[in-house]
């Protein structure tokens, strides 16, 4: 039986704006970016991007977390948090905003939480940063210990254990460590770090009603912070079996999460999801400690108890376990000892207050030659026609290709891929009429971006909008407006890694990048050979229609289709591969094409 639950709110939509607004109220080394509701970021009111000189470390995700990600700000700890609605990942403009607000020369570290939404806003964000100018790097944390090892790109959830990792990279940012150091102990941390839940309710959205999901009785394992079902419901049983159970659960060496021995140092955090009383999460770290003592053989050398990532008001404990300092590391151990400032570590606030809000900052502006040059030339150089010739060839293959890709996608997924880039390609040939700068390949890769982020929308806008972006990235560097074949080449090889890194998938995964990494093999052999440009990218379009052809033999492990059987999917390529291929193949015949016709 579901209920409407009672909550001190106002309206629904307005909890998390009116959150920031009484956070910064509460803490006055606290400000927030005067960008609602579209943009809502905490940052530290004693930092400016123009002039701050060390490593930001920047972090956020949906809010009902609290209070993480916001809480946590503050010198030696984040830097900033960019605030999502209630369970849902901040868009990509918001952890922009972020970045631009207070980073440096130093650059930013992202930590976040290994969920696909987080993953790819704040990889999109990443790689539009890296084109304007900024350093950043990101680790993803991933501690959930509850399921078996995962199959495919999902992998083990984000839970609290990403708090000690804000924390080490907090206070190595703030030791003026550089922006690799900081990076490489954050994700060294990240590995050490194991997380199990248990809840003893489930958590009501505000303006929702409360799901009776757990019958009177009864109690979750393994849940997520989201409220998500965990690994097992059972009997609710006393404090001394829940415990005992959670930490076999992480310190099993079936599953391997955390490299722990006996003997290790080890650091236990006991939080609370968000309506478990203080007295019973003491109690719960009353009788962890010594089973990790006896039991487990451990030396137990911090004890953190409280609240630090919640789920709204679920009833319930994370136990989680940094094996960071289980390996005796005095380094990690001097990183969470460290001063900082973070309200919510929790430290004493100073008298100073600065105004609670400032603007948002724009992105940075282009020179002035930038901007004549970010329109259709009026005369085309010859690479430019070239160029003109393989996007408007690429795009039209997709458009022709749209039923095709929805006839497949209906199949194993939503039934929508060929409608998607079809707007996607559409759009494309609309702007390079009137503002592609044909000229500069860079910067015209970099509108092609452009043009998808604005129609294309769910997985595959963001996956392109990162292909092309990080292309834009390598051959910016590259600098030339003639790029050569293996400059395109160096560019290409970027797309794909960055879209790997993101998106998480790899070789093999059915998804686009059977078809693109295939294409990019072939076409490094060739050149690397001193075959023509020309041919070596003609032949590696066949090595993507081959690649793309043989995800038919393919077991899904990303999207939609990792939910299909395997029956299904054999009848069918994957549509998203299909369409890589085609504009691909269609780029480089017509590149062919215009060639011979010049000779």
């Amino acid at each position: 039986m579901d209920f409407h639950s009672k909550k001190l709110i106002n309206d629904p939509n307005d909890v998390v704006t009116e959150f920031i607004e009484g956070l910064v109220e509460t803490y006055p080394g606290l400000q927030y970016l005067d960008g609602f509701p579209e943009v809502k970021v905490v940052l530290r009111a004693d930092v400016s991007g123009l002039t701050y000189d060390k490593v930001s470390v920047i972090s956020g995700g949906g809010s009902g977390h609290e209070p993480a990600h916001a809480g946590f700000v503050g010198e030696g700890m984040l830097t900033a948090a960019i605030c999502g609605d209630v369970f849902a990942s901040p868009p990509v403009d918001s952890i922009l905003a972020g970045i631009r607000a207070v980073t440096g020369p130093s650059g930013c570290l992202l930590i976040v939480k290994n969920y696909t939404g987080d993953r790819l806003n704040f990889g999109l964000a990443a790689e539009q940063a890296k084109s304007e100018g900024y350093q950043v790097e990101m680790v993803i944390v991933g501690d959930d210990c509850a399921l078996p090892p995962p199959r495919g790109i999902a992998g083990r959830r984000g839970l609290a254990g990403t708090i000690l990792v804000h924390k080490v990279a907090g206070a190595a940012a703030a030791s003026g460590l550089s922006l690799a150091e900081v990076a490489a102990e954050a994700k060294r941390a990240s590995e050490m770090v194991g997380t199990m839940g248990v809840a003893l309710s489930v958590c009501t959205l505000p303006g929702q009603v409360t799901p009776d999901r757990l019958g009177p009785g009864k109690m979750e394992l393994g849940l997520g912070i989201h409220g998500e079902p965990g690994a097992a419901v059972a009997d609710l049983q006393p404090v001394d079996i829940v415990v005992s159970h959670v930490l076999n659960q992480i310190l099993s060496t079936e599953t391997n999460y955390v490299p722990i021995t006996r003997g290790s140092r080890v650091v236990l955090m006991i939080n609370g999801l968000g309506a478990t009383p203080l007295m019973e999460l003491m109690i719960a770290a009353g009788k962890a400690v010594p089973r990790l003592q006896l039991e487990h053989g451990l030396a137990v050398e911090r004890v953190y108890t409280g609240s630090f990532m919640t789920s709204l008001d679920m009833a319930g404990i994370l136990c989680t376990i940094s094996i960071t300092v289980m390996k005796a590391d005095q380094t990690i151990l001097s990183r969470l000892d460290a001063p900082t400032k973070a309200p919510n570590w929790p430290v004493a606030a100073d008298g100073n207050h600065p105004p609670a809000k400032i603007p948002v900052p724009i992105p940075p502006s282009r020179s002035k030659k930038n901007k004549e040059t970010l329109s259709r030339p009026e005369q085309l150089s010859c690479q430019g026609h070239i160029l003109e010739v393989a996007i408007e060839a690429a795009a039209t293959a997709v458009i022709d290709l749209k039923d095709s890709l929805n006839e497949w996608d209906s199949k194993v997924g939503d039934g929508d891929c060929g409608s998607t880039m079809f707007r996607g390609a559409s759009a494309i040939l609309e702007d390079m009429k009137k503002c592609y700068p044909l000229n500069d390949p860079a910067e015209t890769v970099s509108e092609i971006g452009s043009s998808i982020s604005k129609v294309m929308g769910g997985t595959s806008g963001i996956i392109y909008d990162i292909f092309f972006k990080a292309a834009y990235t390598q051959l910016k560097t590259d600098s030339p407006s003639n790029i050569t074949g293996p400059q395109w080449a160096a560019a290409f090889e970027a797309a794909i890694a960055a879209v790997s890194k993101y998106g998480g998938a790899k070789a093999g995964y059915r998804t686009l990048l059977d078809a693109l990494i295939p294409a990019f093999s072939v076409l490094k052999e060739k050149l690397v050979a001193g075959e023509d440009s020309v041919e070596a990218f003609v032949l590696s379009a066949e090595a993507a229609v081959v690649g793309a052809e043989s995800t038919k033999n393919m077991r899904a492990q990303a999207g939609r289709s990792s939910y299909v059987s395997a029956e299904i999917l054999a009848s069918v390529p994957d549509p998203g591969a299909m369409a890589a291929a085609s504009w691909y193949r269609a780029a480089a015949l017509a590149v062919k094409n215009n060639y011979n016709k010049a000779s």
